[in-house]
């Protein structure tokens, strides 16, 4: 049976074999969908559904790249992205400085689709908003009558996204994938007088997303969690500040992921440490003399960028350039090894093969390098839950949950504040603390990481909304991590009393 948008992609290439000077092409057609439902208290704020079509052209011309794209996955659509694409890069080979090449890559053949249980968008939205509704209820019902006027807010959310697209290029690669992803989350606004508090669950931005069905639900269990979460947003209006100094500090794994994310993930990506990608705080302190000498942490941290892994975000089968899913070391045993990268840079920087990087957020983006599923590997040997690395923590701070974020443009020097911290004694939780932050440069602070979880503590965290590239680029990535211990760390509190 023909299939329009397989039958797009061979019209693009069509369109461009034997075209003098065209060296190489890749087309991919696209078909996206997605929802979106919000509550805030009991009034749906959100509720919508969207949609797109189109195809996307890359050409190759003369050591130059040019891309076209078209909506619409006709055939006549296709061949003029084809032709838009080999105008503008017939354009750049007039001026450009230097001439791309592309690493070798077998041509990639074949069909792979995220694992789901239940489809998502087969769901009804009266069960949707029933499953948010219910968790609003279960947060409002767990703040007692003198403190309800005290709860300012309570949001539920919910997304789903899926993809589907057909990719071909001119070497012969040829597949057909379908990505699936989605989650929901929970929020709590609690003020009192000048002060306010937030608790989430799983995690405020996105909140729990996972590349699987509708079956993600369930596991986030959005009900169970209410309670607590009210709790604390409560007890943070009555917390101290966060005292300042140096401590060991403990991070659980919701703000360790993005922590990974900011610290680790964006400076490996190969365009930013040639210094090609500088529009959204870019460059990178992992220029490429450091590779393979520079000592990024301690010998237990080991980094990998892996887009096989089970339920992230960054899990696929091909690249947008057919490039397959694969494993690529970034840092091993706290040494900087290996980029995040494309075929160009993999050329560039003579590192033998693509990392499988290069991703496009729609039909009418060009791929740059992305995020996979940029992950800190767990200790065989660590302790197997964040309870367990707290008993084994004589003295020191637990933090959660990121609030806010700061970080230079080499990726070098940080601040996060966090949702909420504990004090730990003699291994055991302690006194709550409201508005935390703790700071630090990235190769000094992860050569204080003493203490990583193992697998049965380690789990997958996803963001929806990393944003590279100009014009801006959102892009679903992945995070991999267990709770993970680091020494001497500058922590304090951006709140008033501090």
């Amino acid at each position: 049976m023909s299939v329009p948008e397989r039958d797009a992609v061979d019209a693009a290439l069509a369109e461009l074999r034997g075209r003098e000077g065209v060296e190489y092409a890749d087309a991919r057609a696209v078909v996206q969908q997605g929802e979106q439902l919000k509550l805030r208290f009991e009034a749906v704020e959100r509720l919508e559904s969207q949609a797109s079509r189109g195809i996307g052209v890359r050409v190759l011309f003369r050591g130059a790249w040019g891309f076209g794209a078209r909506p619409g996955t006709t055939a006549a659509a296709a061949a003029q992205a084809a032709r838009d694409a080999l105008e503008v890069a017939r354009a750049s080979a007039s001026v450009a400085r230097r001439k791309v090449t592309l690493c070798e890559e077998e041509p990639a053949v074949g069909v792979w689709s995220t694992p789901v249980a239940i489809d998502p968008f087969a769901v009804p939205w009266d069960r949707k908003l029933g499953e948010l509704q219910a968790a609003v209820a279960a947060a409002r019902g767990a703040a007692s009558a003198a403190d309800a006027a005290r709860i300012r807010s309570i949001e539920a959310h919910m997304l789903w996204q899926r993809e589907r697209s057909w990719f071909g290029s001119t070497e012969g690669g040829r597949t057909e994938q379908t990505r699936t992803y989605g989650g929901a989350g929970l929020k709590v606004v609690a003020a009192d007088g000048d002060e306010s508090s937030v608790r989430t669950w799983p995690m405020d931005f996105d909140g729990g997303v996972l590349g699987c069905g509708y079956e993600a639900i369930g596991q986030l269990a959005l009900v169970r969690e209410a309670a607590r979460v009210t709790g604390e947003a409560l007890a943070l209006l009555a917390a101290p500040v966060c005292p300042a100094g140096r401590t060991t500090l403990v991070l659980d794994t919701p703000q360790l992921a993005l922590q990974i994310h900011e610290s680790c993930g964006h400076p490996t990506e190969s365009d930013r440490a040639l210094g090609e990608e500088v529009s959204l705080a870019g460059a990178s302190f992992l220029t490429p003399d450091r590779l393979g000498r520079f000592r990024y942490g301690a010998p237990r941290v080991n980094l990998v960028a892996d887009a096989t892994t089970p339920g992230g975000l960054g899990t696929f089968g091909w690249d947008d350039e057919g490039v397959p899913a694969r494993r690529t070391p970034l840092v091993s045993r706290g040494v900087f090894v290996g980029y995040l990268s494309s075929r160009e840079t993999a050329a560039r920087l003579s590192l033998g093969r693509s990392a499988g990087c290069m991703r496009a957020e729609s039909w009418n983006r060009p791929p740059i390098i992305r995020m996979v599923n940029v992950s800190l590997e767990p200790d065989p040997h660590g302790p197997s839950s964040l309870d367990e690395l707290i008993a084994d923590t004589d003295d020191g701070l637990l933090m959660t949950t990121n609030r806010s974020w700061s970080i230079d443009d080499l990726r070098l020097n940080f601040q996060f504040g966090c949702e909420a911290a504990w004090e730990i004694r003699r291994g055991k939780l302690g006194r709550l603390y409201r508005q935390p932050i703790y700071t630090g440069s990235t190769p000094r602070f992860w050569a204080g990481c003493d203490a990583i979880g193992g697998p049965a503590a380690w789990r997958t965290w996803g963001f929806v909304t990393c944003g590279k590239g100009d014009p801006m680029q959102l892009m679903a990535v992945g995070h991999g991590t267990a709770p993970a211990r680091f020494r001497d760390v500058e922590v304090g509190s951006s709140g008033r009393g501090a």
